[in-house]
């Protein structure tokens, strides 16, 4: 298992679904996790099962400039540090793109795409200072292969999957690390409230992922165990993206 010991973690989205469930992981790790949401009731509680002296609830939503602000400045207050940032937070939208307004379009290129150029933004120049840190971008398969229905959801995370790449050659010289995790279909709130009419025997290991397949990806990356991966792309889907099985 690796060891989180000592590190500083911000997860956003962290009030449910795979934000929830890598929150858990790292603090099980050892790491101090501060808990970015919109809601910050939800994430207060979610501190209390963690533990407190483990967690940071903080109101984050990452459309917001100020609340990004907010929230590494109280990380830097707490902590004194910030050493992986977990840009998890996003929306998903199923809709055939005839359909698809501008205004649709926009939302998910504020929250999904925005949401991780503005959290980049935020804690690089601490990292930078520390000459060392790890931001990992939970992405989706849906950056290299999209759901039907689903185009301006999958042009959002086939940008992120590029900016993590940039931001990777730009970084990497500063000491700070840009990873890319890509889930599959994970069972989560996100998933049952969109229906993606799945077969499960499309995929090779015959089930639906679990949050923590995911948290355990990203306990990889924000650990010094990965210490040399820069610019890396890890596809967590249970084999489904590989081709088709005729």
């Amino acid at each position: 298992m690796p060891d989180l010991t000592g590190k500083v973690v911000l997860v956003t989205g962290a009030n449910r679904g795979q934000g929830r469930d890598i929150a858990k992981h790292l603090a099980s790790l050892g790491a101090k996790v501060a808990l970015g949401a919109r809601d910050i009731e939800k994430v207060k509680a979610l501190s209390l099962e963690i533990g407190e002296d483990k967690c940071l609830p903080l109101q984050l939503d990452v459309t917001k400039e100020e609340d990004w602000i907010s929230a590494v400045n109280s990380i830097i207050s707490t902590y004194k540090k910030v050493d992986v940032l977990v840009n998890n937070a996003g929306v998903f939208m199923k809709k055939p793109i005839l359909d698809t307004t501008v205004e649709d379009f926009q939302e998910l290129i504020n929250v999904n795409q925005l949401g991780v150029f503005r959290g980049i933004k935020a804690v690089a120049p601490f990292m930078q200072k520390q000459q060392n840190g790890s931001i990992i971008n939970n992405v989706s398969i849906s950056s290299f292969a999209p759901i039907n229905q689903s185009a301006a959801y999958a042009a959002t995370k086939a940008a992120v999957s590029n900016l993590s790449k940039s931001a990777a050659i730009e970084l990497g010289r500063k000491g700070i690390r840009v990873n890319v995790v890509h889930p599959g279909v994970i069972e989560t709130d996100m998933v049952s409230n969109n229906t993606l009419n799945l077969d499960r025997d499309a995929i090779p290991l015959g089930r639906m992922g679990k949050a923590n397949d995911i948290a355990n990806v990203i306990a990889f990356l924000a650990s010094d165990q990965s210490a040399y991966c820069n610019g890396t792309e890890i596809v967590v889907d249970g084999g489904l993206t590989l081709g088709t099985d005729i």
